[in-house]
């Protein structure tokens, strides 16, 4: 997973207050990803905020013009809004189609496609959920920027937009203005960090358990990816990562880990990197910096303390992870996400 490079506040739309999301559908639109951004930037609340009032986000369809749009399935949709509301809107949000031809195949928009995507207004936050991304890149708005895609289209993808940089192993990319997801599921990782970013893990973690989903998880879609079957009698490493995870403050080294589940560091680093999609080490680092983040949104402990408790043992070294994943100060990111709290 690539972490945004610098957390910010959601812009807001209008009278409303609420910050406006816009999710564009075409002919062939994949219900699923179709319902990922209603479902969780309409469930974003404050804690104390109570759920039958207006949430956080005004989440409205469109297409490139009202009326019927077809699904992959045995059903179609209504969608009320043309492109004006891509001009509206603080995010646009790009599901997946079955149905694109043109982009899929050229890597190039139609007409009405252009004019789509030319409504959109300067500044707003543009979203893809797993081959949404052929969309955007089509569009040329990955030009020369990081982005993921579903691992079985990773390499066409890459043939088709060789300027784009394509990570084919993470769950999401978050590149600022424009973020990317691998392949569908991963577009709810992505929503819930979307929400993270806007509002903090509180807001996201709340979203997350009306869900029935986890705030935040492991790994990449490499984990996904058909490999040959082990054989039956190798163990996995998932009680590891539980014991790491009751230990996060802790000192907690490799061999540590390989000896909870039998394995020599060889095989155990083999085998977490198959299950996971990254090293041991780089899991470790990934889950303290959540930790971190939790730390200084909801509590008001130092940021030695903080550093402590999330396993960093000093300040400087959390100061350095920090601002390495999220390209801020830890002081820095807790005035944000304390702003945000009281907004």
């Amino acid at each position: 997973m690539a972490i945004s490079p610098a957390p910010g506040r959601a812009r807001v739309f209008g009278d409303s207050g609420r910050h406006r999301v816009a999710v564009f559908v075409l002919d062939g639109v994949i219900p699923f990803e179709l319902g990922i951004p209603l479902r969780i930037f309409g469930a974003a609340r404050r804690p104390e905020q109570d759920p039958g009032r207006a949430g956080l986000y005004e989440v409205v369809t469109c297409s490139v013009r009202p009326g019927a749009v077809r699904t992959d399935a045995d059903f179609a949709i209504t969608v009320e809004h043309g492109v004006e509301a891509l001009a509206e809107a603080d995010t646009v949000v790009v599901p997946a189609s079955h149905e694109w031809g043109e982009v899929y195949e050229e890597g190039r928009l139609g007409d009405e496609l252009v004019a789509a995507f030319d409504a959109i207004r300067p500044g707003a936050r543009v979203v893809s959920i797993c081959t949404g991304s052929f969309l955007l890149a089509a569009a040329g708005l990955l030009d020369g920027r990081p982005a993921t895609t579903h691992w079985s289209s990773a390499a066409h993808f890459q043939r088709l937009f060789p300027r784009v940089r394509v990570d084919p192993d993470v769950l999401y990319v978050d590149d600022g203005d424009v973020l990317t997801s691998a392949g569908v599921a991963a577009g709810i990782d992505l929503c819930l960090h979307i929400v993270r970013r806007d509002f903090g893990s509180a807001v996201a973690n709340g979203v997350a358990r009306r869900t029935v989903v986890p705030p935040h998880r492991e790994g990449g879609q490499a984990q996904y990816v058909r490999r040959p079957l082990p054989e039956p009698q190798l163990a996995g490493t998932e009680r590891a990562r539980v014991w790491a995870l009751e230990r996060l403050a802790e000192p907690v080294t490799l061999r540590q880990l390989a000896e909870r589940e039998a394995m020599s560091v060889r095989t155990f680093t083999r085998r977490f990197r198959e299950e996971v999609g990254m090293s041991p080490g780089q899991w470790l680092t990934q889950q303290r910096i959540e930790m971190a983040r939790q730390l200084l949104e909801s509590t008001d402990l130092g940021v030695d303390q903080v550093a402590r408790q999330a396993g960093f043992g000093t300040g400087a070294s959390l100061r350095q992870h920090i601002h390495s994943a999220l390209g801020v100060s830890p002081t820095a990111y807790r005035r944000t996400f304390r702003a945000a709290s009281r907004g």
